[in-house]
């Protein structure tokens, strides 16, 4: 009767243990990890996306990755449509809309879309940025970052 009296106390002391190393695993995460209280964690993602100056934007193109200035073209569709006119650089199609929709500013350059150089003429009148290219794809104009190819700024339709 004694080594019954010894197993259970055996027992009760590995079944003690068992669950006092089970305790931390549910504890509740750290004060700024974890769930947390959303309306906080959105205060400090509003605060983050603020504009740093007068001029300056931020867009974010992954998420995860930190943010990365991008400038913006200093020529809009309608000059950049003239000079496509005046230059007969016209009757380009369009890429398909599936594709087309991941044309915009702040997100990188779709993969295996077939991509044109500026015609030369057009390319010595738009404005140059260093770090920068103009690009065709299908019927777009699009300025696009040279070291990330993300995308800066998307004039659609220019050579339509």
């Amino acid at each position: 009767m004694h080594l019954l009296t010894l197993s259970r106390k055996c027992l009760v002391l590995m079944l003690a243990a068992l669950l006092i190393a089970a305790l931390p695993a549910s504890a509740a995460p750290p004060e700024g990890k974890g769930k947390g209280n959303p309306h906080k964690v959105q205060k400090q993602n509003k605060e983050a996306r603020k504009d740093h100056g007068p001029g300056v934007k931020h867009d974010r193109y992954r998420e995860g990755d930190t943010a990365e200035a991008l400038i913006s073209a200093a020529i809009g569709f309608d000059a950049a449509r003239r000079l496509a006119l005046d230059n007969r650089y016209t009757g380009y199609s369009a890429l398909p809309p599936g594709i087309r929709k991941n044309l915009a500013r702040g997100k990188p350059i779709p993969p295996g879309i077939a991509r044109r150089s500026v015609p030369g003429p057009m390319l010595a009148k738009l404005p140059r940025y260093p770090g920068y290219e103009w690009t065709v794809y299908g019927s777009d104009l699009v300025l696009v970052a040279t070291a990330t190819a993300v995308i800066a700024d998307v004039l659609f339709d220019v050579f339509d």
